[in-house]
């Protein structure tokens, strides 16, 4: 039966439930309160140059080829895809440098320069990464977690593949060399997660990209959501721009629609929340509608970490930096660092660092010349305190002076464009609870089952897509919940 379905949200979980709700015939209309689409994913421009505001690491393509086959399009027709290789280059404190592909052979290389004695431990690593794939992301990622007795019927897999213990503790069984370690336990980082605490489920993700490659899109992450928009308007949708949610309405305990800021009122018989679920709740949702999301269990929920983020285009190229289109700068310390941001969700004098270097493989991110970059710094979200207004401009400082004497040369005289967000960002323009950069936390006892449902608990006809729902952040995990969500409301 054709529905009326508002989508809440321009991320890439809700352009791509509305395209996959398109494509069963519902009629969609997705609201979004900034001025372009994107979310996470928005796109700045400035000085001719374009910066993707969030991810950068293309690691599941054929979830996106899925998005189009099904609107009976062929994504190539709308987007490029494009290897990265090496995936990263990653180093260590003192700039040494390790690749990492899917080429097997070259890695062993990698390691043999750097502890030979563990290309064993790898070989045995890599080849327990498949089952836990097949059993967290082919079995799971894409099933909707909504009775506990779901959870039961996978507990025995998930202790078999030791899934209680965490990632960096998985990777120590086979991997002696501290650095190497880390190298091969990063991953949790890249959703929100600490490698220290994170399910060692999320060791897929090394098989993920093993399997599929990391890739980047031509013209940026910005032109994928450019395409999911030209898609959805093919299928007959509409993506509204610059409507802010003031609430969702709500009619004998049914979704019915939302109330913009403006006063506007739409009805619909569904809703899906792209907006983060702790905000949607809280902000959204009168009290009296919320038995089970409470504040109380709101507050008590752990969230990721936060980020900040520099964007900035330099008047040259570096191409003679050693630097590779995606780089991860490991500090010297990791489990400490880590600590400080999760645990004492205090703000460290030191960092590690991902550095996105775009135009080494797309020079059209930036006008003939020059060379955009964006660099990421985990740091706690706003439970530590931080005054972030006073803080911001001195760890700017302190983040580019580290490159200017490590990796770019006369970086900060080059500098022609530059843009910077901090966790306030993420709690005042993309709505994010404590502006935590990833939502709620991938801990094994807020997955699945124990994370927060696809489909309301307090709200009928009320689904969630995106980071903070079932499977988690990251475009592979946002991507199976819109799947989840179109399987949900049929």
């Amino acid at each position: 039966m054709k529905k009326n379905i508002i989508v809440i949200g321009s991320g890439f979980g809700g352009l791509a439930t509305a395209s996959r709700l398109l494509s069963k015939g519902h009629n969609v209309t997705v609201f979004e309160k900034r001025d372009k689409p994107g979310g996470r994913a928005y796109v700045y421009e400035m000085n001719g140059f374009k910066f993707d505001g969030g991810p950068t690491v293309i690691t599941a393509p054929f979830m996106f080829d899925d998005i189009f086959e099904t609107a009976g399009k062929k994504r190539e027709d709308y987007i490029t895809f494009v290897p990265c290789d090496p995936f990263y280059r990653i180093f260590d404190s003192n700039g040494k440098k390790f690749d990492y592909n899917n080429d097997h052979d070259f890695i062993l290389s990698e390691i043999e320069k750097r502890n030979p004695s563990d290309k064993d431990g790898y070989e045995k690593f890599i080849a327990t990464t498949k089952p836990i794939f097949d059993k967290g992301f082919v079995e799971l990622a894409d099933k909707p977690f909504l009775k506990f007795t779901d959870m039961l019927k996978v507990a025995p897999d998930l202790i078999r593949l030791q899934s209680y213990k965490n990632v960096y503790k998985y990777v120590s069984q086979f991997v002696e060399d501290e650095f190497l370690r880390r190298v091969f336990s990063f991953h949790p980082l890249l959703v929100g997660g600490n490698p220290f605490e994170t399910t060692s489920i999320y060791a897929m993700i090394h098989y993920l990209e093993r399997e599929w490659g990391v890739h980047f899109a031509l013209g940026g992450t910005g032109a994928i959501i450019d395409s999911l928009v030209k898609l959805i308007g093919e299928q007959g949708g509409t993506v509204n721009l610059n409507t802010e949610i003031d609430e969702i309405l709500i009619d004998e305990g049914r979704a019915s629609g939302i109330r913009l800021k403006n006063g506007e009122i739409h009805h619909a018989d569904v809703v899906v929340s792209n907006a983060d679920v702790a905000f949607t709740y809280k902000n959204l949702i009168g009290k009296e509608h919320r038995k089970k999301y409470t504040d109380r269990k709101i507050e008590r929920t752990k969230y990721s970490m936060s980020l900040f983020v520099i964007y900035f285009g330099t008047k040259k190229r570096y191409n003679e930096s050693g630097l590779a289109h995606h780089n991860i700068i490991l500090g010297e310390r990791y489990r400490g660092l880590l600590s400080d941001i999760f645990h004492k969700k205090k703000l460290a004098d030191d960092f590690s660092l991902y550095l996105h270097m775009p135009t080494i493989t797309d020079p059209s991110l930036a006008p003939e010349g020059h060379e955009a970059f964006y660099v990421l710094s985990p740091v706690p979200h706003l439970d530590s305190g931080t005054d972030w207004t006073e803080t911001a401009p001195k760890y700017r400082d302190a983040i580019m002076n580290f490159l200017e004497e490590n990796y770019l040369p006369g970086l900060q005289e080059n500098i022609v464009a530059e843009h910077y967000i901090d966790p306030l960002h993420f709690r005042d323009t993309l709505n994010s609870y404590k502006g935590s950069a990833f939502s709620v936390e991938p801990l094994l006892t807020q997955s699945a089952w124990f994370r927060p449902h696809n489909r309301s608990e307090d709200v009928e006809n009320l689904y969630f897509v995106g980071a903070g729902t079932h499977p988690g952040a990251g475009l592979p995990g946002v991507l199976s919940s819109a799947k989840i969500a179109e399987n949900l409301i049929g």
